[in-house]
């Protein structure tokens, strides 16, 4: 168990000192995501808990997501928590103040992100159809 984990409908009992039991049985294990992250479905004394692993033989790229950097006016990050639906922009447009960079969705709404700088967009970090979290750097723009 140590070295390969519980299997699916298996039990185990842990002594963790005398007179301290911990009955653990595996109930099921998710599909790993985009990140090689997975949910493990399993009962702790009989009460159901859920937990998130990394799970190597089923890891992402590894690449981390860079933050925003709030004192960088050429950094753009994710408003909220979301989708990157689509981008008005590409690699080497000129933008002004005001202009529309992209559009998230979120519990089926969408929002459009906007320039707050001039300048030349010259990196997108995050595609279209990515999932983001708040303040994830998506795009930089060289501010003139």
């Amino acid at each position: 168990i140590f070295f390969y984990g519980l299997e699916t409908g298996r039990e185990a009992i842990v002594e963790i000192e005398k007179g301290k039991t911990l009955i653990i049985r595996c109930l099921a294990l998710g599909v790993a995501d985009n990140e090689g992250v997975r949910k493990v479905f399993f009962e702790l004394n009989g009460q159901p808990r859920t937990v998130r692993i990394a799970d190597k033989s089923a890891a992402g790229d590894g690449t981390a997501v860079q933050k925003a950097d709030p004192l960088n006016d050429g950094h753009v990050g994710a408003p909220m928590p979301g989708l990157v639906a689509n981008f008005a922009v590409n690699v080497s447009d000129e933008v002004e103040k005001g202009d529309r960079l992209f559009t998230m969705e979120a519990m089926k709404m969408e929002t459009a992100v906007y320039t707050e700088t001039d300048g030349k967009i010259s990196q997108i970090l995050l595609g279209a159809g990515k999932r983001v979290e708040a303040h994830d750097l998506v795009l930089i723009i060289d501010v003139s």
